[in-house]
């Protein structure tokens, strides 16, 4: 005959801890399952303003380092350039794109337009724009992005003769001659009701190391042929260049490269 035993079988029910889906067990007594959702949210929302600084400063810091290094937009301040560059009374000034890269393995070539600090002879009696404290800093910053102009000292020009060049104005047809050669600059301009005649001037050689710079708007520039009286004085040397004006950035009407276009070999 089978025995039966009736011997008690033990219960672990009452110890086995009922765990829900939500992560929460008798530990955590009275919580409903849309609190975790809410407190998530909260930390979000704690994290983003603890990082926002952070995310400026980062900002702030990487915008400096690629307007110091790598390119920075310029205002054009005046008609110097017409009409290759707006700048002129009334109008939109261009805001240009200077390739501060350019010339890290080179030097500037004839055609190029460069934006440089003036040297003594051509800032000797230019004042700053530049407001003191905390104003000229924010003249400084709008200028890094393009929104105000740029120092008073700073210029941009094109550059028609290098260092060990011979340069003279003018020939029979009134044209620059560089080594004996006479420039073609197709993109000269002479504003309606303005003689279209360049002012001559006597034949020198640009310094090595130095640059011979112009205007496009040939009668309304202030140039490498006035400033310091003109001649070897009014050259620029190239460790002055900030940088090579590559692209026009505003308005957008006005998008486009910058020509570079060589006088010396119509290239």
């Amino acid at each position: 005959m089978a025995v039966v035993s009736h011997a008690r079988v033990p219960s672990y029910s009452r110890n086995v801890a009922v765990v829900d889906y939500h992560g929460y067990g008798p530990g955590f007594p009275g919580q409903s399952p849309e609190e975790p959702e809410e407190q998530r949210k909260e930390k979000k929302k704690r994290s983003f303003w603890k990082e926002l600084p952070i995310l400026i400063l980062v900002a702030i810091v990487l915008t400096f380092l690629i307007q110091q290094f790598i390119a920075r937009p310029y205002m054009i301040p005046s008609g110097s350039m017409e009409l290759t560059l707006h700048g002129c009374p009334g109008c939109t000034p261009d805001k240009v794109l200077v390739n501060k890269m350019a010339y890290w393995f080179g030097d500037p070539e004839p055609g190029d337009v460069v934006v440089f600090r003036g040297p003594p002879a051509w800032v000797n009696n230019v004042q700053s724009n530049r407001s003191d404290g905390i104003v000229g800093f924010f003249q400084e910053l709008g200028s890094m992005i393009g929104l105000a102009p740029p120092d008073d000292r700073d210029f941009i020009k094109r550059v028609i003769a290098v260092g060990g060049q011979r340069v003279r104005c003018c020939d029979e047809q009134n044209r620059i001659v560089v080594d004996g050669k006479p420039l073609d600059e197709p993109y000269l301009y002479f504003p309606p009701g303005m003689q279209p005649k360049q002012q001559a001037f006597e034949e020198f050689t640009v310094p090595e190391g130095h640059l011979f710079v112009l205007g496009d708007n040939r009668n309304n520039s202030s140039d490498s042929r006035f400033q310091g009286g003109g001649g070897v004085r009014g050259t620029v040397p190239v460790e002055n260049v900030i940088g090579k004006a590559q692209f026009i950035v505003w308005p957008p009407g006005r998008w486009g490269g910058v020509s570079d276009y060589n006088p010396q070999g119509g290239e």
